[in-house]
């Protein structure tokens, strides 16, 4: 099991024109983390100190979380014959639902890892993952890989914006994870989502489907890197998936007969 923190051990993505066009699509959005005050003062607070509870500015009293564990986590909460399957950078019109079709077909729960303004612009798919039962996730508002080289504010704009955008379309289902985009992680935003109740989410196979590599090449680095860890990455968006689902069909099956069973990130 690999026990990285930051970057090691998640090879960092690099930027692509669809990343481009989301923070593009962000910009009305990320302009005002410079001149909102509500932002900074929160991340002073976090960057203070944890606390056992904290909650927005608007927040009401039944929408305050309890905060988790600042470490990124890998494990899985099936014990160590566990797989946790997360699937990133959704939701997606086209794909997400034949995502979540397979993943029914299969009896297996995934951890749907969802940037913001994706979240946004698809409710109604937000609330199908949550409906079949996967957990969400944090990756948020405009997947910006270069974000740990921005200032704090960028950071907490990006993650509390995006918790919101979830949160909003889900019907009210908070995000339990936080993945930075590209691994681009900080003490500051590992913080800042775990007192917001979303444990940093690291993964230990990366199969590059983001690349297309070939189903094949994608099937073999799962059989050959599940050993350094449980949690396996994969993409429902940000182009064609097909080698993807492709994967997930003999990906899946070949877990359960080596002995794993699927689960979710601890937390």
């Amino acid at each position: 099991m690999k026990t990285t923190k930051g970057r090691a051990g998640m090879a960092k993505h690099k930027g692509t024109s669809w990343h481009g066009r989301l923070i593009a699509a962000a910009l009305g959005v990320t302009a005002l983390a410079a001149a909102t005050s509500v932002w900074t003062a929160q991340a002073g607070t976090v960057a203070a100190g944890p606390r056992t509870s904290v909650s927005s500015p608007e927040a009401k009293p039944q929408d305050r979380v309890a905060k988790v564990a600042v470490d990124i986590a890998h494990a899985s909460d099936r014990g160590p014959k566990g797989v946790n399957i997360t699937i990133d950078d959704g939701p997606d019109p086209t794909w997400t639902p034949q995502v979540l079709r397979l993943l029914k077909d299969s009896g297996v729960k995934a951890t749907f890892c969802m940037v913001g303004t994706q979240a946004e612009a698809y409710p109604n798919l937000v609330k199908a993952v949550v409906a079949d039962g996967h957990r969400l996730c944090n990756h948020t508002v405009s997947h910006d890989t270069a974000m740990d080289k921005k200032s704090e504010a960028y950071q907490s704009q990006q993650i509390l914006d995006a918790e919101r955008m979830i949160t909003k379309a889900s019907g009210g289902v908070r995000p339990q994870y936080y993945r930075a985009p590209g691994g681009a992680f900080t003490p500051y935003s590992r913080q800042l989502a775990a007192s917001r109740g979303m444990r940093p989410l690291g993964w230990n196979v990366d199969t590059k489907d983001f690349e297309h590599p070939g189903v094949d090449a994608m099937v073999a680095t799962v059989k050959s890197e599940i050993s350094n860890g449980p949690t396996v990455l994969f993409h429902d968006a940000g182009g064609d998936r097909s080698q993807t689902l492709a994967a997930l069909r003999e990906v899946l099956p070949w877990l359960r007969q080596q002995g794993y069973s699927f689960g979710f990130p601890v937390r």
